[in-house]
């Protein structure tokens, strides 16, 4: 079995000649065995090969767990017993590099800061490795990521085969072999011996550049992101077409982007602190006016007043500076996409705000609460008439 799976001695060839031994069907899907193949089958990380058989589009390529055996599923079924395949080059290529570049990563994060992969995932756009324990510094990955372009500049050669019992035993394998029987070892140079049955460059030369491009928790592990070869390129390519034109936006020179992004940030805090000041003065004297407009009702300056689709925290901000002064009590209401109310009283006033509040939020189908001298909620959507019957339905409870 293993001699029918070519892509294990030679990872470059990218048309060949076969012969169909066996047709499968498993829900109307076609698919074919051949007497041997190039097609990798997804396993270990890395998706299966695409392309096609006599023209025909190859789909998906899996291992069939009864016997070993490469099933091509195809879009349609193959009439010739003598067949011509073609692998789709540029996915395999990708493959390739992205690969290689995980077992270099991977070596090189096990010497500069002791994590061990525990897995490999390659996507269609990402590429990460999951290692063993917390997050890594900043400074760990950077480490990490010398090392692995230092081995990639060594162009290093990078060779796969069967070793004989004796000769693995020899071998510093990073990590144990999952599999029994004959073990496939990919060398990197003297610089990493792994087990694997995936496809892989000829040199570390091929990979160009490997990225990492962050790290996050994952579990109890942590994954790494990144890219090589022509995927780092295309990354390098989007991200520096995207530092000049903020560079442009800014007009300055790329290397004055930092310095131009902290001077925007420094003025946007001094507009933000303007802008809150003023918005402080508004509310100021905006709750003097309706002050001065409220109506008395049983000896308590009552300011009953519903506007539409007004920020909520504006009728927070005027719910605290009303009831400064004695004897307030105020309903305040937006209407809108998102209802919102906020009832508010001076110390001195006997009424609990959080109680009148309920029956008014209930009529909304809202929820909130709060406490006896300040409570808030919001619901659905609600008209302003809606919203104005609730606060004169409290008024009236407040009596």
């Amino acid at each position: 079995m293993t001699n029918n799976r070519r892509y294990y001695f030679d990872s470059y060839t990218r048309a060949f000649s076969a012969r169909l031994v066996e047709r499968v069907s498993l829900a109307a899907r076609p698919a074919v065995v051949l007497d041997a193949t190039y097609f990798y089958p997804a396993s270990g990380g890395q998706p299966a090969d695409l392309g096609a058989i006599n023209g025909v589009p190859v789909v998906d390529v899996t291992l069939r767990e009864s016997d070993g055996a490469i099933l091509h599923w195809l879009t349609a079924e193959v009439a010739d017993d003598e067949v011509s395949c073609e692998i789709d080059w540029p996915r395999r290529w990708d493959h390739m590099q992205q690969h290689t570049g995980q077992h270099i990563l991977s070596q090189a994060c096990l010497r500069t800061a002791e994590a061990e992969t525990v897995s490999f995932h390659l996507g269609a756009d990402g590429v990460s490795i999951d290692l063993a324990g917390p997050p890594l510094s900043p400074a760990a990955l950077a480490r990490a990521e010398d090392l692995a372009n230092d081995i990639v500049q060594r162009n290093l050669e990078i060779k796969a085969w069967f070793p004989v019992e004796a000769e693995l035993r020899a071998l510093p394998l990073r990590r144990e072999p999952k599999v029994k029987g004959a073990i496939r070892i990919v060398a990197i140079g003297d610089f990493d011996f792994t087990a694997c049955g995936g496809t892989h460059v000829a040199h570390t030369g091929e990979l160009g550049l490997i990225k990492i491009l962050g790290a996050t928790k994952a579990g109890k592990d942590t994954r790494v992101e990144f890219l090589c070869g022509a995927r780092a390129q295309r990354d390098y390519h989007r991200k520096h077409t995207l530092a000049a034109q903020i560079a442009a936006g800014f007009s300055v020179g790329l290397d004055e982007v930092e310095s131009a992004l902290a001077r925007l940030r420094a003025e946007n805090q001094d507009l933000r602190r303007a802008l809150n000041t003023a918005k402080a003065q508004l509310l100021d004297a905006e709750a003097a006016e309706l002050l001065a407009a409220a109506s008395i009702q049983n000896g308590l300056r009552l300011i009953r007043r519903a506007w539409l689709d007004r920020d909520p925290a504006e009728l927070r901000g005027l719910a605290e500076r009303l009831p400064k002064t004695s004897g307030v009590l105020a309903l305040l209401g937006t209407a809108g996409e998102k209802t919102h109310l906020v009832f508010a009283r001076s110390a001195d006033v006997p009424h609990n705000m959080g109680a009148l509040i309920k029956p008014a939020l209930t009529t909304l189908g809202g929820r909130g609460g709060g406490s006896p001298t300040l409570a808030q909620g919001g619901g659905s959507s609600s008209t302003l008439e809606a919203v104005e019957r609730v606060l004169a339905a409290a008024q009236e409870s407040a009596g």
